[in-house]
């Protein structure tokens, strides 16, 4: 049982990775303005921008764009009213019955998490797979669709949150080292069983874990989630690094494919070519 980008979002079984530096260079870009992108896809053209907030993110994708790394990709795991995911490198030219979701660079970026960015409509952030330092896949990035939400259901993703954030202080937590590196080496395993096991282990001592600052939506982002909608059950677990500020119909428009096996459009969704706005 093999852990896929195509379950990050998902809090099941995930495999340690190591945490390399990311090879591009530090980009000059005044603080006053950001770098805008255009996506060109199948379904249409989004423009996005990203975040100076997150240096490490907007340098390693604006390295990736100026080589080219995204052209003809596919759209490869797509889930109406939650989020748009790609950049899986093995999607260029993957058959229609091929397993995506694994392929990735040999290096990860650095989390860069920040309370003023959060799971809104439009998203840019990064698929990861599970590990202590949470960091992010070099290629793999997701587009937020979501939708609108109420108190009630706010309340419930803070909880959410709240899960994660224990579980991800649970394996960080040098009392439970054992545990996770136990878990770490048998998740890349067939053995099921026994990475059900360890995982439940996990799972029952994040459930009354508090040796962690919880955290609250913020008024001004429950604001934005009754409005113009997202996932903010994501929020500081996942790297945000940019926004869609142009061709958020193109979102909807994706979101709406029909899909089988693991949420792979039966279609291909394919990302003609992203490119840097000057």
């Amino acid at each position: 049982m093999k852990t896929h980008y195509r379950l990050v979002l998902i809090l099941s079984v995930f495999a340690l990775l190591c945490n390399c530096k990311p090879k591009s260079e530090s980009v000059n870009i005044p603080i006053d303005e950001r770098q805008k992108v255009e996506m060109i896809t199948s379904h249409g053209t989004m423009t996005l921008e990203l975040y100076n907030e997150t240096p490490l993110h907007r340098d390693n994708f604006i390295t990736l764009i100026s080589e080219k790394a995204y052209d003809s990709l596919l759209f490869h795991r797509v889930i109406e009213n939650f989020m748009i995911q790609g950049g899986d490198p093995d999607s260029k030219y993957a058959a229609s019955d091929n397993l995506l979701g694994e392929g990735d660079l040999n290096y990860r970026v650095n989390a860069e998490f920040n309370p003023d960015l959060f799971h809104k409509k439009g998203a840019l952030a990064t698929a990861r797979e599970e590990s202590p330092n949470r960091a992010s896949s070099a290629m793999q990035f997701f587009i937020v669709q979501g939708k609108i939400f109420n108190d009630s259901l706010l309340d419930s993703a803070q909880s959410r949150i709240n899960k994660m954030l224990a579980r991800h202080y649970v394996i960080n937590d040098s009392a439970y080292k054992t545990l996770w590196d136990s878990f770490s080496k048998v998740i890349d395993t067939d053995d099921d069983a026994q990475i059900q096991k360890l995982n439940d282990s996990i799972n029952v001592l994040a459930e009354d874990y508090t040796n962690f600052e919880p955290y609250t939506i913020p008024e001004s982002h429950r604001k934005v989630y009754k409005t113009i909608g997202g996932t903010p059950h994501l929020d500081q677990n996942y790297t945000v690094f940019g926004q869609v500020i142009d061709g958020m119909e193109v979102i909807d428009s994706v979101a709406k494919t029909k899909t089988g096996a693991y949420d792979r459009p039966i279609s291909d969704v394919r990302i003609l070519s992203v490119r840097l706005k000057h």
